[in-house]
C-alpha cells in the first residue's frame, strides 16, 4: 500500500521546495497537493509511464484540457510510489452531464489513433488487478462475474457489441472538471480498451445512480452513439461489479441501483 502522504523525499524528487502537502478532496483520499503540483499514488510503472507519455504528446484542442505530468529531477514520471501533475484550478461538476460527455468525446476523439497498450492485453505480466479492471473485464465477459442476482440479470442483457477498440477514460462524470475561461479539464485517467461510446455510457450511469439524473434521459443523452443501449448495461455491470469486488455490494447498495437496473433491462 502507499504511504499515507508523499514525504521530504518524495517532495524533493519532484522540485518541491517548502511546501507541505495539502489533502485534496476526492481521489479516495490519496491525492495531495503540494505548491504548484499534485501527487497521487501511481497505478504501477507500464501503466502510469505510458499515460504519461500519452498526455504530454497530445495536441492542444479546443474541446478539453489535461494537466501536464511532472518528471522528477532525474526524468522519470515515479518516485517511489507516487506519480506528479500539474496543478489547474478547476472544479468537479458532476450534474453538467451534457459538458462531461462534450469534454469525452473530444478527447477520445484526440487518443482514437493511439494503439492498444501492452499492459492491456491477454496474458501480460502487467495487466492490473485492482477491482476496477476486473470489473472492466467482468462487464465484457473476459472473466467470470460473482454469483448474483443482479449480475446475473444485466448478464442476460448482453449481446454482442462489434465495433471498433479504442483506449478510453472509465471515469469521466468526476473527473472532468471546469473552470471559468477554460476547456474543461481532464484527470486520472483509468485506460480501458473498449468500444468508443463506453466512457461516455459509465459516466451517464454514474449521473442517474448518484447524480440525480433521471434514467429516462439516459437513452437521450447518447444519441447517434452506436450501441447505445448495450454500451449502458455493460457499464451498469462494470459498477454493479465493482462494487461486489471491494465488499460494497450491500442491500441498501441494491436498492439504490434496482431502479436503473429495470429500466436498463
Amino acid at each position: 500500500m502507499p504511504a499515507d502522504h508523499p514525504d521530504a523525499a518524495t517532495l524533493r524528487a519532484f522540485g518541491v521546495v517548502d511546501h507541505e502537502p495539502v489533502r485534496l478532496p476526492g481521489g479516495r483520499g490519496r491525492t495531495w497537493r503540494a505548491g504548484a503540483i499534485v501527487l497521487r499514488p501511481h497505478d504501477g510503472a507500464a501503466v502510469t509511464d505510458w499515460r504519461a507519455d500519452v498526455l504530454v504528446g497530445l495536441a492542444p484542442d479546443p474541446g478539453f484540457r489535461t494537466p501536464s505530468p511532472v518528471a522528477t529531477t532525474d526524468g522519470s514520471w515515479r518516485s517511489g510510489q507516487w506519480e506528479a501533475w500539474e496543478h489547474l484550478d478547476a472544479r468537479a461538476e458532476p450534474t453538467r452531464i451534457e459538458d462531461v460527455l462534450a469534454a469525452g468525446v473530444a478527447f477520445h476523439r484526440a487518443v482514437a489513433h493511439i494503439g492498444r497498450p501492452t499492459f492491456l492485453r491477454d496474458g501480460s505480466r502487467d495487466r492490473p488487478t485492482d477491482a476496477w479492471s476486473r470489473a472492466d473485464r467482468m462487464a465484457w465477459g473476459e472473466e467470470r462475474l460473482p454469483e448474483d442476482p443482479v449480475l446475473h440479470r444485466l448478464a442476460g442483457a448482453f449481446r454482442p457489441v462489434d465495433l471498433p477498440r479504442h483506449v478510453v477514460h472509465g471515469d469521466l462524470l468526476g473527473n472532468v472538471l471546469f473552470a471559468d475561461g477554460a476547456p474543461p479539464t481532464i484527470i486520472d485517467w483509468p485506460p480501458y480498451w473498449r468500444p468508443a461510446g463506453l466512457g461516455e455510457a459509465i459516466a451517464v450511469v454514474d449521473a442517474v445512480c448518484w447524480h440525480g439524473v433521471p434514467v429516462g434521459r439516459a437513452a437521450a443523452l447518447g444519441r447517434g452513439t452506436a450501441a447505445w443501449s448495450q454500451l449502458l448495461v455493460r457499464a451498469l455491470t462494470f459498477r454493479v461489479a465493482t462494487l461486489r469486488l471491494l465488499g460494497a455490494w450491500d442491500a441498501a447498495a441494491v436498492a439504490h441501483h434496482r431502479p436503473v437496473v429495470e429500466a436498463l433491462t
